[in-house]
């Protein structure tokens, strides 16, 4: 038997062991910081310290608790009452009052990340997120119940099994300034589950204004357990890192890009956790010798109205067809900045330079940043060696991609199925051979014929998203990679005898 021990205190240079063959030393910094109670967590895949304050930790367990017997008591509650609560919940919205107080909290938030310096494209709870937020919920509300369906049965003689569908438990969520992730979220609770929260600091207001203006009376108004839905309320990170770390969950599911993602998860699966995680994007679109200019440029138009993971990325032209298709890329751009009120931006890979007006490489354009609007050139060369097609361009109101020349088709599946980050390729093509060998061989879960946006779980499937489910890093949900609140659930074997005498 191992004896154990409580860590109280930490010092500048002690070692810690992390994944049984690697040294990290503590800092001057975290060891000041560290006190009695506090926990470290080491993570393995990183190199991470994490610390997490004891009160932050405290809260976390606390709200994991509850959340824990609200599942159980949610095993009791109807389908009626969560399809009630959906409807209550859609309708608070859709007060104009309890919205202005909403709306509110949220012109503080975006005030607050802009005075921050941070970008608010996706923070601002405007009235398009309003509609699309009360048409999930009447989508939840309208959705049947697979909870304790029977979805398949074996038969045995004197005896048979049956596959029934369950709630899993607790989802813990981890996601940036997305309003809107608080109502689609809560998807999770039609297959019977319960739900933590911890949304970005830049978010923290407005999600308090819905959860107490509209959440929490619609679970009252259903007679549902008050804590079938907790928001950590809370502007830490350790608060993120303290719930993934929690082993008691059912499933751990992180929005956002980037770092951050990558260390949320690899926190929940050291902790053993299921995860789905929403890591890097940006979509492609590649065009073959057979591209027609007028669809290539709408798809282009069409996919760069805002920035989202499904935003468009990277553009791959052939070369054979450079002279018809490059100006309609330009157009496209063009046209799009000038609707959002700015230029375009264009990255242009090494070696595609020649094919690209020079004037764009030295006239500057007015470049809508989180930091302010600045001049920058149109057009910049963009190192590729060692993966530089797979950088995702974070924009405002600017478009920003790249253009990459290929010689072929094979040449553009081979450099997204390298370089890419395996999320959305969009084939322009009137060769139905070619499409069908995209199938085939383009290594990603959406994959299209025009414009890369339709890759929403409320846009295309009619059930609002809770995430991409886990591309980058294993499929351990649903190869689909839309995982939708009905998807989160569990199979019980369940054994039905009509003869008492089966033995083997």
């Amino acid at each position: 038997m191992v004896d154990e021990a409580r860590l109280t205190k930490l010092e500048a240079g002690m070692p810690i062991l992390i994944g049984g063959d690697r040294i990290v030393r503590i800092s001057a910094e975290l060891a000041e910081k560290f006190q009695p109670g506090d926990r470290l967590i080491a993570v393995r895949k990183t190199g991470d310290l994490l610390h997490v304050p004891r009160a932050v930790q405290q809260m976390v367990t606390d709200a994991v608790d509850r959340a824990l017997e609200a599942f159980t008591a949610a095993q009791g509650a109807s389908d009626d009452q969560i399809t009630r609560f959906y409807n209550e919940f859609a309708n608070r919205l859709a007060d104009d009052a309890t919205w202005a107080t909403i709306a509110k909290a949220n012109e503080e938030d975006v005030a607050r990340a802009k005075q921050r310096g941070r970008s608010t494209t996706r923070l601002l709870a405007d009235e398009k997120m309003r509609r699309n937020m009360i048409a999930g919920l009447y989508q939840w509300r309208d959705m049947t119940s697979r909870r304790d369906k029977v979805i398949s049965t074996i038969e045995h003689e004197g005896w048979c099994v049956d596959e029934v569908v369950s709630p899993c438990g607790v989802v813990a969520f981890v996601f940036e300034g997305r309003p809107n992730v608080l109502s689609d979220a809560t998807g999770v609770l039609r297959s019977g589950n319960t739900a933590v929260f911890r949304i970005g600091s830049d978010a923290l207001r407005t999600a308090q204004a819905i959860m107490e203006r509209a959440l929490r009376p619609a679970l009252a108004a259903a007679g549902l357990h008050h804590n079938t839905v907790t928001l950590l309320e809370s502007m830490e990170h350790s608060a993120g890192w303290a719930l993934f770390a929690d082993p008691r969950l059912a499933l751990a599911v992180a929005r956002g890009s980037g770092y951050a993602v990558e260390l949320l998860g690899a926190i929940a699966r050291e902790a053993g956790n299921d995860l789905s995680l929403h890591g890097t994007g940006g979509a492609w679109i590649i065009a073959d010798e057979t591209a027609d200019p007028t669809k290539f440029g709408l798809a282009v138009y069409n996919s760069t109205d805002r920035k989202v993971c499904n935003t468009l990325n990277v553009i791959c032209i052939p070369r054979a067809r450079a002279s018809d298709l490059v100006p309609e890329m330009l157009d496209a751009l063009k046209r799009r900045g000038e609707k959002l009120g700015h230029g375009f931006r264009l990255h242009v890979a090494e070696g595609t330079e020649d094919l690209i007006p020079a004037e764009l490489f030295t006239t500057e354009t007015d470049v809508h940043r989180a930091t302010g609007v600045q001049r920058e050139p149109i057009a910049t060369p963009l190192p590729i060696r060692g993966g530089g097609l797979g950088h995702e361009w974070e924009w405002e109101q600017t478009p920003e991609v790249t253009a990459v020349a290929v010689t072929d088709l094979d040449e553009g599946i081979r450099l997204f199925n390298s370089q890419s980050p395996l999320l959305v390729a969009s084939l322009i093509s009137e060769d139905q051979a070619a499409h069908e060998r995209f199938l085939r061989e383009i290594n990603a879960p959406f994959i299209g014929n025009g414009f890369t946006r339709w890759v929403d779980g409320q846009y295309a499937l009619e059930r609002p998203e809770l995430g991409i489910s886990n591309w980058q890093n294993g499929r351990l949900l649903a190869r689909t990679a839309l995982l939708t609140g009905d998807g989160v659930y569990t199979i019980k074997l369940r054994v039905r005898q009509t003869d008492p005498d089966v033995h083997r």
